[in-house]
Parts: C-alpha cells; sequence; structure tokens
C-alpha cells in the first residue's frame, strides 16, 4: 500500500490515478496510523512554501513524515514536496522546512525570455546512479511547474539536474528518501517509469 499525504495541497488525484494505472494499491490519507503502516508514502505538492508547512503542522504530519523518515520507510516529495523536505525557501522568509535533507529553495533567476514560473517539459541530465531512473535514458523529457527550486548542499544526492536558466536540481535521493522538482504523474511514459521504480523499491 502506497501512502499519499493529504495536506490541502492539491494534486493528489493525479498521483492516486498514475498510481492505479500501474496495480499499485493506493490511499490518499492524513491518519498517522494509515501512513506509518504503508509500505511507501508520497508527499505531492502545489502551492506556496509557508501555507503547506502550516497545513502539515496544523495535521501534524510534519512530525508523522519525519518518523516515516527515520523508519526507512520509502518516501517521495513530488515538487513542493521536494523543497518541503529541505531546511527553507526563499518563497517563505523565516518559516523552516521539514529539514530531513539539507539545502535551500531559492527563486529562480529572472532572466531575458525565460517564463517564471517554469512550465513545461525539460530534459534530465542523470548522474550518481539514481534508483528512480532505472531503465530511463539520458536527456528523457519529464513536466515541470515551479518558480523556486532546489540546491542542494550535498552533490552526492543528486541524480538529475535540468537547465532553465541555471542549474536545477530536479531530483534527489538519500537513503530512503526520494524526491523530484518535475511532476512524474505528468511526465507522460517516463513518469510512470519512474513511478513504477519508487514503487518496487525494497522489493525483492
Amino acid at each position: 500500500m502506497i501512502a499519499i499525504v493529504d495536506y490541502d495541497a492539491g494534486n493528489l488525484k493525479s498521483v492516486e490515478k498514475a498510481l492505479n494505472f500501474l496495480g499499485q494499491e493506493s490511499v490518499i490519507t492524513r491518519d498517522r496510523k494509515e501512513i506509518l503502516a504503508a509500505d511507501k508514502v508520497i508527499l505531492p505538492g502545489v502551492g506556496a512554501f509557508g501555507v503547506a508547512m502550516e497545513n502539515l503542522k496544523k495535521y501534524e504530519l510534519d512530525k508523522v513524515i519525519k518518523e516515516v523518515a527515520e523508519k526507512k520507510t520509502p518516501f517521495l516529495g513530488i515538487c513542493l514536496g521536494l523543497q518541503l523536505l529541505f531546511e527553507g525557501s526563499e518563497e517563505s522568509s523565516g518559516v523552516e522546512g521539514l529539514h530531513i535533507l539539507d539545502g535551500e529553495i531559492v527563486k529562480i533567476p529572472e532572466e531575458p525570455g525565460l517564463k517564471i514560473p517554469h512550465i513545461g517539459w525539460n530534459s534530465l541530465k542523470l548522474q550518481n546512479n539514481g534508483r528512480l531512473f532505472q531503465g530511463i535514458s539520458q536527456e528523457a523529457f519529464v513536466y515541470f511547474v515551479h518558480s523556486y527550486y532546489l540546491k542542494a548542499r550535498e552533490e552526492s544526492i543528486v541524480k538529475a539536474v535540468t537547465e532553465y536558466g541555471v542549474n536545477i536540481h530536479a531530483s534527489v535521493e538519500k537513503e530512503n528518501v526520494f524526491a523530484c522538482q518535475f511532476h512524474p504523474e505528468k511526465s507522460s511514459s517516463v513518469g510512470l517509469k519512474i513511478l513504477e521504480n519508487f514503487a518496487k523499491i525494497g522489493e525483492v
């Protein structure tokens, strides 16, 4: 069973639909016991960093997510879900993130010809042998929607990067914690393969 964490941050149904398509059983929930009993946990999300952290705290999901990470349950953050795993974001000054991973979320710099938010398909440069990207070719295209991006502190955890005016850390992996800035559930066959790889983690 894969638990999809519900903290009023949208985009849950498309993740559930993608998992159903792959034949994976999933549940959208904010129930602590249900999340802790799950084989895997996904934290999707679109919206503002500060509001999201407020909601996680309101439902005491910040504590549950930290428990999941400590239990070594495979965990996947998507889009805003990636950003929340880090220390904080320029989007919401003074708001502390979950700080499960080290790094900061910063605004994509304004540049002529670059639209912000960054919306659309970009190719990935894969590195450091990420488990989510098994069977996926270099320069595969995935779908992004974001105005802020990750600068991870540890280069070794970065498994995919993309260019959009700057070098964006597009996916990270450390032990049981995985995260993608892009939306695998909206990234066609490449995204489905990434979700399938996540669903298989830990299986013999």
